[in-house]
């Protein structure tokens, strides 16, 4: 008699990272995605070693069964639902900081380790982690470096890829590949780290991960400016990066994110301004930096700017910003949150051409945005209770992503694909892009186990 999934599973296995009752393996089938199809997972995983990831993937292959590898599932694509009979692979208690090096500037980590613990782990060593996505107080470094998230730093320090030296990452055959290094430099042989960033665990499961880290900055100073028009703000962004300022945020808030903060959290953020812009230094005389800033925006058409009077008013304005997703899903109940990022010249048409679209399908749609690098987040409120409105959020959503992709940007800036934009993908890429693409998917998951029905 063949042996079954479970029992085979429990060879390599504690009992306790076994989870098959199904009103709890349902709860790990989907992530935070609307419009975003998720099925029914046959067990949920929750390794604690490498060795037990490998034998998860080593069974899976012996008998052809889809592994899903999953972090926090505060994604926003789609990437971390389950499919029918598939085991959910969840590395959330693979979570230790194995290592952090002031000499080298390193930390490593196991992928269930979340982004503000290594955040906080290594300022008390005087260094800085610079990704920090919205979510970072529950999503790990794994999903960070599966979706290659960004967060509100990224116009100075840039991305996650950019902080990822090297990988341990377990094959779909049970094989552990470790990819990069631990030096500053380093190019011997492909860029087998880079390939796995982004790759929404569709080549291999990441189990552990070095990381760059940074001298730890002066506390950042906010400004915000108000203005009577998105174009207006737009404009001050592009005058900001034209006259070489470095901030180490730039963000923007429109007229709808701000009267949704207000509601949620009482904030008392300007309701009157039609765009509110944020932007900080972390410099040596951030005041200087500041002022600079304050007088591009204001020639720009600024109504008024304020900076902030110190690290604690500054920190209740980023409070804001971070609280910007949430709030506009409390508009109507649930969202579509796009990230289309288009260049910092088109950044003005991109939310132009928002505000027509949301005209167009009579919804409410509020963006908030990472202006210094151009990525949006046009977010649809509806209710999904009215089928009418959800067709309409659906449609003005694909809408958006085919502004994006005319104004010569991209259909993800940092949530990745999934399985939301897929179709949007091919698109993006082209026919010979998706052949290449595909051709390394089966390199390294020759049988097509890994998360399947993602990204292609």
């Amino acid at each position: 008699m063949s042996r079954t999934l479970i029992e085979l599973l429990g060879d390599g296995l504690p009992a306790e990272a076994l989870v098959t009752d199904p009103d709890v393996t349902a709860s790990y089938a989907h992530d935070m995605a609307s419009f975003c199809d998720a099925g029914t997972p046959a067990v949920v995983v929750l390794p604690r070693t490498v060795e037990q990831v490998q034998h998860v993937m080593r069974t899976a292959t012996a008998l052809r069964v889809p592994v899903v590898p999953q972090g926090a599932r505060t994604g926003l694509s789609g990437a971390a639902n389950a499919s029918d009979g598939c085991v959910v692979l969840s590395l959330v208690k693979m979570d230790r900081i194995l290592e952090i090096n002031p000499v080298d500037r390193i930390a490593v980590v196991e992928p269930g380790v979340i982004n503000a613990t290594l955040s906080r782990a290594v300022n008390e060593l005087g260094l800085y982690y610079p990704p920090d996505p919205s979510s970072w107080e529950m999503c790990t470094i794994g999903g960070n470096i599966g979706t290659a998230s960004g967060g509100l730093c990224c116009v100075k320090y840039g991305v996650t890829a950019e902080y990822v030296l090297g990988l341990d990452v377990v094959l779909a055959d049970g094989r552990l590949l470790s990819t990069g290094r631990r030096t500053a430099k380093g190019v011997a042989g492909y860029d087998l780290t880079r390939l796995f960033v982004g790759s929404e665990g569709s080549l291999g499961v990441v189990v552990g991960a070095t990381l760059a880290l940074k001298p730890q900055p002066p506390q950042q100073i906010v400004l915000a400016a108000e203005f009577a028009s998105a174009a207006a703000a737009c404009d001050a962004v592009c005058k900001i990066m034209e006259g070489g300022h470095t901030p180490s945020l730039l963000e923007l808030m429109d007229r709808t994110t701000v009267k949704a903060v207000n509601d949620m959290a009482h904030m008392g953020l300007p309701e009157t301004t039609e765009a509110l812009l944020l932007a900080a230094f972390d410099t040596p005389d951030p005041a200087k930096d500041l002022a600079a800033v304050g007088a591009l925006c204001e020639a720009a058409g600024a109504t008024q700017v304020v900076p902030a009077e110190d690290a604690a008013e500054s920190e209740l304005l980023l409070q804001a910003r971070r609280l910007s997703l949430t709030a506009l899903e409390a508009v109507k109940g649930t969202t579509m949150i796009d990230d289309v990022c288009v260049p910092r010249s088109a950044l003005g048409a991109m939310l132009e051409g928002v505000e027509r679209i949301a005209d167009k399908y009579s919804l409410t749609i509020g963006v908030c945005c990472h202006a210094g690098d151009g990525n949006t987040h046009p977010t649809v409120c509806f209710d999904a209770q009215d089928a009418d409105e959800g067709r309409r959020a659906r449609e003005s959503f694909d809408e958006i992503m085919a502004l994006g992709l005319e104004l010569g940007g991209t259909i993800t800036g940092e949530h990745g694909v999934g399985v939301l934009k897929k179709e949007w993908l091919a698109r993006e890429l082209g026919p010979v892009g998706v052949d290449v693409q595909r051709a390394v998917k089966a390199t390294f998951d020759p049988l097509g186990l890994l998360n399947p029905g993602k990204l292609f």
